[in-house]
């Protein structure tokens, strides 16, 4: 049974905001930020926006370009470092009522950047097990609540969006779909990437907690070193364990975390820029987000063909990293 993609869909906040506006307060400049990271904007969601708003919107779109009826969907899966609520409820529950999908369970993942990848591959283990048809797979962030707006070296960074995508299960004799998925962890390096306190390991302690320990803390340097090393590793083992090559593949379409991450990546490996889909100088990086919102760019634009060859990559807090062998 193969798990085909069938439509997706994206949502980003109306309020565009530019590097400009981070030279009113901080010691940065536009020039420095697209030359250190290749990112121009950023969206940010509104006061009242959480995670699931942008979630729903993104669904819906997903589910009118499929012509899906919400009732129809089996489960619906959402990858996101940024919940509604801290642990529960579920975030994936707050979507499916918001939808009126009736018939769906629902839940969250949790694997940073690398979500949408798990998900994926999460989603085609309930198709192919014969318990679902048809799969709603989100990704939604809204990490503009987490970082430090006064810590140059990270909020630069990160904006807020979701991506959706709708996995149905196809009888067809052909291959399509999530074909394969290499998806691995890092544990030793969990604390390079976090948010210390409101978890039960550093519980708020109300006049005790740094107010700074609830926001996104990052060692920028090994972070890169990890992702450009995950990158290519995961580009070495799905061509590799399928017999293929680079050109083989129509796009690989990586994390949108760093400009100079991929850039990295893509000498180290000698593959030509322009065969990574890279949209990160608008939306920057919007972690689990990242991937579907460049896989509804590249559908709604009409630059994917039936049969098509992609590769999507993963690499985030956790640590985690992966990809997905896809045949559009």
């Amino acid at each position: 049974m193969n798990a085909v993609i069938c439509a997706t869909g994206t949502y980003v906040p109306e309020r565009r905001m530019s590097n400009h506006e981070f030279e009113e307060y901080l010691d940065t400049s536009d020039e420095w930020i697209v030359s250190h990271t290749g990112i121009r904007y950023r969206h940010i969601a509104a006061d009242d926006q959480a995670a699931s708003d942008l979630a729903t919107e993104a669904a819906k779109k997903a589910l009118h370009r499929a012509e899906i009826d919400p009732a129809e969907l089996d489960m619906i899966l959402l990858a996101t470092a940024t919940p509604d609520f801290v642990g529960f409820p579920g975030t994936a529950c707050i979507v499916q009522d918001n939808l009126g999908a009736k018939n769906a369970a629902a839940m969250d993942l949790v694997a940073g950047c690398t979500g949408f990848i798990y998900g994926l591959e999460t989603a085609k283990g309930f198709i192919s097990s014969g318990f679902a048809k048809k799969v709603l797979l989100i990704g939604a962030e809204v990490l503009s609540r987490h970082v430090n707006w006064q810590d140059r070296n990270t909020c630069v960074l990160f904006g807020d969006g979701a991506g959706a995508a709708i996995l149905c299960a196809d009888e067809g004799p052909a291959e399509r779909g999530v074909l394969y998925s290499y998806i691995r962890s890092l544990g030793s390096g969990a604390r390079l990437l976090e948010r210390t306190a409101g978890g039960s390991r550093f519980p708020y302690k109300q006049g005790e907690t740094d107010p700074n320990d609830l926001l996104l803390k990052m060692d920028g340097r090994k972070v890169y070193n990890f992702a450009v090393s995950s990158l290519v590793e995961t580009i070495d083992h799905l061509l590799d364990y399928h017999d293929l090559s680079v050109d083989d593949i129509k796009y690989i379409i990586p994390h949108q975390a760093n400009l100079r991450i991929i850039e990295a990546a893509a000498k180290r490996k000698k593959i030509p820029l322009d065969r990574f889909y890279v949209n990160i100088q608008e939306f920057a990086n919007t972690s689990a987000a990242t991937i579907p919102i460049a896989l509804a760019e590249l559908q709604g634009k009409h630059m994917l063909q039936e049969g098509d060859l992609l590769i999507a990559i993963g690499f985030g807090a956790g640590l985690t990293y992966g990809g997905n062998l896809i045949r559009w």
